[in-house]
């Protein structure tokens, strides 16, 4: 009876011990998905802040592309290098067309047929007009209407002054020269004018851009008309000239 008893004992000791092991893993197995369930939700705040990275990393590309696409716009705006140099472009064109409107005459007074005196004499208006464009143009800008002198100019002028001297009163030959020496003018008109243009877009002005677009185009007309003048009769009569 006394092995009876150990026997039983030992088995009640065996059971208390695989009841303790099965506790530990139930605790063990528990503490495992408490775990994963962690590792979970870290996962899952990884993924967010990856999404909130790459959020911010296209809202960064886009500011960047906005700030470019802004840039473009009036980019010279201000009291720049720019603006500076296209206000000494347009004081520079400004005396270039003033001194124009007084050399044009004795042009035109010098000139043998009335076609041709006629055409210079039409340009004298639109030179007018060009002086007064110009002017707004110093408005829009917040700036005194005010003429540098252009040496280019300056030197064309005294050209065609020299033409005329030169050569013969009522030939053919001195319209030619004086048809030479317009669109010399011309040529550098629409040179100065067409760089203003793109310079007035740049800097973001585009009413002054729009008013000098004008006068480029009429002077463009102006050196097509003395062209077909040229060809049309006058070059050929003053090759017949002795």
């Amino acid at each position: 009876m006394a092995t009876t008893t150990k026997t039983g004992a030992s088995k009640g000791a065996t059971a208390n011990k695989n009841a303790t092991k099965k506790a530990t893993g139930k605790s063990a197995g528990s503490n495992a998905n408490s775990n994963g369930s962690n590792g979970a939700d870290s996962s899952s705040k990884s993924k967010t802040g990856g999404s909130n990275g790459n959020n911010g990393s296209a809202n960064g590309r886009n500011g960047s592309s906005a700030a470019k696409s802004g840039g473009k716009s009036g980019a010279g705006a201000g009291n720049s290098q720019l603006e500076t140099y296209f206000h000494d472009a347009l004081k520079d064109i400004y005396w270039a067309e003033k001194n124009l409107t007084k050399a044009l005459p004795k042009m035109m007074k010098a000139a043998t047929t009335e076609e041709l005196k006629s055409a210079i004499e039409e340009h004298i208006a639109q030179t007018e007009e060009h002086v007064s464009r110009l002017e707004e143009v110093f408005e829009i800008m917040g700036k005194k209407p005010q003429a540098k002198k252009c040496e280019a100019m300056e030197g064309l002028i005294k050209e065609g002054e020299s033409i005329v001297e030169d050569t013969e009163d009522g030939s053919m030959t001195r319209d030619v020269g004086i048809i030479m020496a317009a669109q010399k003018v011309e040529h550098y008109e629409i040179a100065t004018y067409g760089g203003l243009v793109q310079l007035a877009k740049t800097l973001g002005m585009e009413d002054a851009a729009g008013i000098l677009a004008q006068t480029l185009e009429e002077e463009k007309q102006t050196d097509e008309g003395l062209t077909q003048i040229a060809e049309n009769d006058i070059n050929w009569e003053a090759e017949q000239e002795g």
